[in-house]
């Protein structure tokens, strides 16, 4: 496909005639199911989604025909084909490729979980970790999604969008407080921000959920677009917040910039 017939996603306004309520109505059905709630029946699908029972009832049978929706005895499940829909978008990230070794390297180094992440809208979406052998609180995989705000990860991805996205996201942000020591002010949350592009790296203290601190770096581009964030969290029992700074950060931000050759390079 030439380049002039290549559309920029930006650019692309859905109008009423061209949004295939039925498609988003689907894709309701099949987020309805998560880790709480694996299995369900049609009045919680109906429940859940907002449909009626008839309408979910079509939709779930018509997930059942395509092999992405299990049932059994009037309780319903997703099967395992339902992950074709988030390996097509996976699969095409090279960044997953590249930055693999290097968080297994660093997790190996520090003995903490790290992760990957871009930005979706006003939240943060994992698309890579590796997981510590070690119990954590925040139940987290590949396809969680956390608000931006709160998050090391989030706050990163935040500070380097361009000033207008930025002034819009600040304007329209729910900031609740998930902890008591969560910033759920708009002014503070700008300087924080702020300090973040100052410093080139983030650092979260139990604004996510007490006893969790995190901090995480940028990942550049080819254009020097910071295309994701690189993190890792540890527990408030491995020492003070500086004493956790002065550990990891130097680890972090070293795989931060070898992960970064090697997307130059990839």
């Amino acid at each position: 496909m030439s380049t002039s017939a290549t559309l920029d996603a930006r650019q692309v306004t859905v109008s009423s005639e061209t949004f295939v309520r039925s498609l988003e109505r689907g894709l309701a059905v099949i987020k309805a199911f998560d880790a709480d709630h694996p299995r369900l029946t049609l009045s919680d699908v109906a429940r859940r989604t907002g449909l009626t029972r008839a309408a979910a009832r079509r939709f779930l049978l018509t997930l059942v025909e395509l092999g992405y929706v299990h049932a059994a005895d009037g309780v319903f499940s997703l099967r395992p084909r339902v992950l074709e829909l988030g390996w097509a978008y996976l699969s095409g990230l090279p960044l997953l490729d590249v930055t693999r070794p290097h968080m297994e390297r660093l997790s190996t180094e520090v003995h903490e979980s790290v992760s990957v992440s871009v930005l979706d809208g006003d939240d943060l979406v994992y698309v890579g970790r590796v997981q510590a052998r070690k119990i954590m609180r925040v139940a987290i995989d590949v396809g969680t999604r956390l608000p931006a705000y709160c998050t090391s990860m989030g706050r990163v991805l935040l500070a380097h969008l361009p000033p207008a996205e930025l002034t819009d996201y600040l304007r329209r942000v729910r900031l609740d407080a998930l902890t008591e020591h969560t910033v759920t002010d708009a002014d503070l949350l700008a300087d924080a921000l702020a300090q973040v592009r100052a410093d080139g790296y983030a650092v979260v203290d139990q604004e996510l959920e007490l006893g969790l601190r995190s901090m995480a770096a940028p990942l550049h581009g080819r254009g020097g677009e910071v295309v994701a964030a690189l993190n890792v969290a540890a527990p408030l029992e491995r020492g003070s917040l500086d004493e956790i700074r002065d550990e990891l950060l130097p680890p972090l931000l070293a795989a931060a910039r070898a992960c970064e050759a090697d997307l130059l390079a990839h």
